[in-house]
């Protein structure tokens, strides 16, 4: 009787994410300037992120690849920390990001009332966009704002002691 030798395939496969990202001159020179600012250069992840986001739309997979070798790391490295903060994105988000608190305070002072307004004005629900491109709606963990709830964030401004007039103004200032 012949023993063959067993041949284990792998668990999983490399994923071909098509290569790393490329950014202008000008660009680059930013994120130097952002990693002379820190002796670990590990430490420059959250700028350098949100650098690659503002460039791409979003933290895409050549982004992150980008992120994996001009900071020396695994790019599960990156995605750790991309898909911890609500702030970073990992799919496309609409020109103004609302994402709206659902943690305690903000549900017992009236978010899911502010939220259906949200929505029913924009004819999408949590998690998505509309056709335009112009706004996504998400629901987050705490933003930290409970003393004031409800609230919501646009991109990086807090909008706080929401009625469905306040709402309405914000939203018509943003179309």
């Amino acid at each position: 009787m012949s023993t063959q030798p067993v041949q284990i395939q792998p668990l999983s496969q490399p994923v071909d994410i098509g290569g790393a990202a490329s950014f202008s001159p000008e660009v680059e020179k930013e994120i130097d300037a952002h990693l002379a600012k820190y002796p670990v250069m590990r430490s420059a992840i959250l700028p350098l992120m949100f650098i690659v986001q503002r460039e791409r739309g979003h933290l895409d997979p050549p982004g992150v690849a980008y992120l994996a070798n001009r900071l020396k790391l695994r790019i599960t490295d990156i995605w750790e920390v991309a898909t911890f903060y609500s702030m970073l994105h990992t799919e496309p988000v609409g020109t103004y990001h609302i994402q709206i608190c659902k943690t305690l305070s903000c549900k017992i002072m009236g978010e899911p009332g502010i939220t259906q307004h949200v929505c029913n004005r924009l004819g999408i629900r949590p998690g998505e966009t509309t056709a335009d491109g112009k706004f996504t709606v998400s629901l987050v963990e705490c933003l930290g704002s409970c003393g004031t709830a409800p609230m919501f964030q646009v991109n990086f401004d807090y909008h706080e002691n929401l009625t469905t007039a306040k709402v309405d103004q914000i939203l018509d200032s943003l179309t």
